[in-house]
């Protein structure tokens, strides 16, 4: 649960392609410590460097919660792993369009499988359901995006892999602030050293929890006295998923969202998250569910602008986003929660074939627009929220229609 950090293990280098994050779920902030000022590598580890960081390192972790002897034991096999910072910089330079990316994550066998678990632990999910008011088939989907149902939970031990990334100093202060929370999982009992593994970043289980978010929301659903998501067993795992969700806002009851058809001369300028209308104002502008039901009350979506399909997306679905910052990963579990509930896939069209962006690419755009005044933030590669308002600002400039998508002819027009 994904500040933006973390994406991992097998099944989560897809999502990693398409959203440059690092993990499958936010972690909503260490708990406990300070942690500024530690003699990180720099860019320049050793091992030698890595213990000296350890010992720095150690009275600011007593000092946050963690006994001596569980800090002392932890640490004793921890070495420095300039594997983990290769794959912690590492940045592919294109990332996948998001019809590709939902094509691979809510097709083939993740539907089938999803099916499968949904008959396997039928009674376990219905518990699950009545507790949190979170949908099965929402839980289902987290699973399956974040470990193809348990598949790829990971397997690199975490304390020192958290360790190597804190020394390492890039996100110094968080991977400290997470090495904290998984020791004091260790000091809980809730598992021991040898059996705490997961990916490369630090999420753990099924779901891929980081260690704070373990900490603030982790449930002992089968009442064994703990907290087990690393197990074969995957019912604390999504127990505690389904409490992360209501947690963040999911309301029992009420659909994501739904995909909706917008009227020809529609205002784009209305498409924004942070336009959030009842659904009934949004009837009154011709917007209609492709599916004929009633349009929820919520904000409109189109992420591959006025060419692409559109969704009127609801809380349920900014409670995934806390899950994964990614519209694309939300839409990804929507998705594959639907099809695993049987109900309909998207229905209108992407503008495939279309060329795919770079990084640098997309970095350019940025740069390009900020020369023209419209501020995106910076020009990291990442068209996020501010960048694609600064998208908008340039084509309302032009006469364009402000869908806000980034695309090949965008950058041209802009270079000329």
């Amino acid at each position: 649960m994904t500040a933006r950090y973390l994406r991992l293990a097998t099944a989560a280098l897809l999502v990693c392609a398409l959203t440059a994050c690092g993990g499958a779920n936010r972690a909503p902030g260490a708990i406990g410590g300070n942690f500024a000022g530690l003699p990180t590598a720099g860019g320049q580890g050793s091992e030698a460097g890595f213990q000296n960081w350890v010992n720095s390192f150690r009275p600011r972790a007593l000092a946050a919660g963690v006994s001596p002897q569980v800090f002392d034991i932890a640490m004793a096999g921890a070495h420095f792993q300039p594997s983990l910072v290769a794959l912690d910089r590492r940045q592919s330079e294109f990332s996948k369009p998001i019809w590709e990316y939902l094509d691979g994550a809510t097709g083939g066998s993740r539907v089938s499988t999803g099916r499968e678990m949904a008959t396997n632990y039928a009674s376990t999910l219905a518990s699950i359901e009545r507790r949190y008011g979170v949908p099965r088939e929402i839980v289902l989907a987290v699973w399956g995006m974040e470990t193809n149902y348990g598949a790829n939970r990971g397997s690199t031990q975490i304390i020192p892999a958290l360790a190597t990334l804190a020394y390492d100093g890039r996100r110094g202060e968080f991977f400290s602030g997470e090495l904290v929370s998984a020791l004091r999982i260790i000091q809980a009992g809730d598992v021991d050293n040898a059996h705490m593994v997961g990916s490369w970043a630090g999420a753990m289980g099924h779901t891929q929890f980081m260690p704070s978010t373990f900490l603030n929301h982790a449930v002992d659903f089968n009442g064994d006295g703990r907290r087990d998501i690393w197990s074969n067993d995957p019912t604390d795992a999504l127990a505690s998923t389904a409490a992360y969700l209501r947690a963040s806002g999911w309301r029992a009851g009420q659909p994501w969202g739904t995909e909706v058809i917008l009227p020809q001369g529609f205002d784009y300028n209305l498409v924004s998250k942070s336009v959030v209308k009842p659904g009934g104002y949004w009837s009154s502008l011709g917007v209609r569910a492709a599916n004929g039901a009633a349009v929820p009350t919520g904000a409109l979506l189109a992420p591959a602008g006025a060419r692409g399909p559109a969704f009127l997306i609801t809380e349920n679905f900014r409670a995934i986003l806390e899950y994964n910052t990614s519209d694309s990963y939300a839409l990804a579990v929507s998705y594959l929660a639907d099809r695993i509930a049987g109900r309909p896939y998207i229905r209108g069209s992407w503008p495939r074939g279309e060329r795919t962006l770079s990084n640098s690419e997309k970095a350019e755009i940025q740069r390009l627009l900020m020369a023209r005044g419209f501020d995106t933030g910076g020009a990291d590669g990442k068209l996020g929220s501010k960048s694609v308002e600064a998208v908008k600002g340039y084509q309302r400039s032009r006469g364009m229609v402000p869908d806000g998508y980034a695309d090949a002819a965008l950058l041209a027009m802009l270079r000329g």
